[in-house]
């Protein structure tokens, strides 16, 4: 069996990953809080967890995982937008909930087999605040709020490896009178008439944020369990109290055992080089990707996917525009090559560049010189073949092998193929080069040429004909009036 490895943020080290029981692997990552579009930031862990979710149903089989994403459809964020809105709460999260699952399928990203929703498990959070109150870990003020007492769990921080010190001096830590310590965050607080709230022992309130992973993990994939994964921004301190709670809960305050075995954290994502913000104008959503924004025409969700996994998840991420149009014509040659092709199994390089702490840049690399090969044994280079009997083997398990990264898949297909005909432009084309030929005066040609790479039009000419095919910035708006 594929031995896996993965950097465990718990411990700093690489390790191998051990699954707790083999026949049932289980994965929680934290998910969106649902109040608006997703950014392209908040791609990253999707695409990230859903490598990994791909590699361990190939390495365990598919019924043998377990992934869980919630969503946070409490929030004071969503309460806002309603407020502004005047639309119900619950209309707002069913509709930004499918945004996400719209734009997150866009990007190649299978749904987990789990996605629950925080408003679903209120009886589970409360159960889990009362276990805590009565362990000494968690008191209430009296007046509607409970807290976690973060001095009865000795080994709060050892995620982040930070002292309390070190935490309370780099963080926002809102200081309260109804709070023993300044580092005790919120598990329930109270609800006024207008906010969404439920009848609990503390009064009428809402879960606090930290409370909801921790209930939804227990419930769906038990006590302990193997993975827990997000973005790096999420370490402190929503990871560390989930730690804190559920270990203080289920009897681990002192060794800090049970909860997640191995935690995962993706860096963070730029933009051309630059923190993404929306001061400096490069904040984008998923969706202003895929259907093109500013004037910038629209990137397939594939091409997204790429560009992702051309980067390490430890490692800061970059999107531009140079690698998108580059991730475009890599895709579109593979798509030429692979159609009609049945997938068979993935080549054994590129499942242990992923085994290896999911390194999907090296994977990405492998998959290029397998696809080289195949190029070159599709002309007759038999000796390019190595270990393949035929070129169509090859390209069986060249597909199989894009398909465990999410690439190539018949989901996000059919991008590469133009909506606009453009075989009346080729034709337009090549009957002004044959006059051309003739009267010596090239300057029809070359105007409607010019015209055409405007359009984002990628022009191939030779002595019978022209060949047009839609580049990564073709804007068909352009053509018009051309002919």
């Amino acid at each position: 069996m594929t031995v896996i490895k993965l950097t465990n943020t718990k411990t700093r080290k690489k390790e191998v990953f051990t699954p707790i029981d083999a026949d049932n692997v289980r994965m929680y990552v934290c998910g969106p809080t649902v109040y608006d579009r997703a950014h392209i930031g908040n791609a990253r862990p999707v695409i990230v967890f859903d490598v990994l979710y791909r590699l361990l149903r190939h390495v365990y089989g598919a019924d043998h995982v377990t992934y869980v994403r919630n969503f946070t459809d409490v929030d004071d964020k969503i309460n806002a937008r309603a407020e502004a809105s005047g639309r119900s709460i619950r209309e707002i999260t069913d509709e930004t909930t499918q945004w996400y699952l719209d734009d997150m399928r866009a990007v190649g990203a299978m749904d987990p087999n789990e996605m629950p929703r925080a408003t679903e498990y209120i009886p589970q959070m409360i159960a889990m605040i009362e276990t805590l109150i009565a362990k000494g870990h968690a008191y209430s003020d009296g007046a509607g709020h409970v807290l976690f007492s973060v001095n009865s769990y000795e080994k709060y921080g050892a995620l982040s490896g930070r002292s309390v010190d070190d935490m309370i001096a780099g963080a926002r830590v809102e200081v309260a009178d109804n709070k023993r310590d300044p580092m005790d965050f919120v598990l329930w607080k109270p609800s006024s008439e207008d906010q969404p709230g439920w009848d609990s022992p503390w009064g009428y309130g809402r879960p606090g944020w930290h409370i909801e992973c921790s209930a939804m993990s227990y419930d769906l994939l038990g006590e302990s369990f193997d993975i827990h994964g997000g973005g790096n921004d999420l370490m402190f301190p929503h990871h560390e109290n989930e730690i804190a709670q559920s270990c203080c809960a289920h009897g681990h305050e002192h060794d800090g055992a049970g909860f997640a075995t191995y935690w995962l954290h993706n860096e963070m994502l730029q933009v051309e080089g630059k923190k993404m913000s929306k001061s400096l104008g490069n904040f984008f959503t998923v969706r202003d990707l895929l259907d093109g924004h500013d004037g910038m025409p629209g990137v397939p969700g594939e091409v997204i996917r790429f560009v992702f996994l051309s980067t390490h998840y430890r490692k800061p991420m970059d999107w531009t525009a140079e690698k998108a149009e580059q991730a475009w014509e890599t895709l579109k040659n593979w798509r030429k090559g692979t159609s009609g092709v049945v997938p068979s199994q993935p080549l054994e390089t590129i499942v242990d560049a992923l085994a290896d702490d999911l390194n999907t840049s090296k994977a990405l690399t492998e998959l290029m010189n397998l696809h080289s090969r195949l190029e070159l044994a599709s002309v007759g280079g038999t000796n390019f073949l190595g270990e393949f009997e035929s070129s169509a083997e090859m390209a069986s398990a060249f597909l199989a092998s894009a398909n465990l990264l999410g690439l190539l898949t018949s989901d996000l297909g059919g991008w590469e193929v133009s909506s606009v005909d453009l075989s009346s432009y080729a034709d337009a084309l090549f009957a002004l080069r044959a006059t051309a030929m003739d009267t010596k005066d090239f300057s029809a040609v070359d105007a409607m040429k010019t015209a055409l790479l405007n359009a984002g039009v990628e022009v191939r000419m030779s002595k019978t004909g022209v060949e047009l095919e839609p580049g990564p910035n073709f804007d068909p708006s352009k053509l018009e009036g051309l002919l």
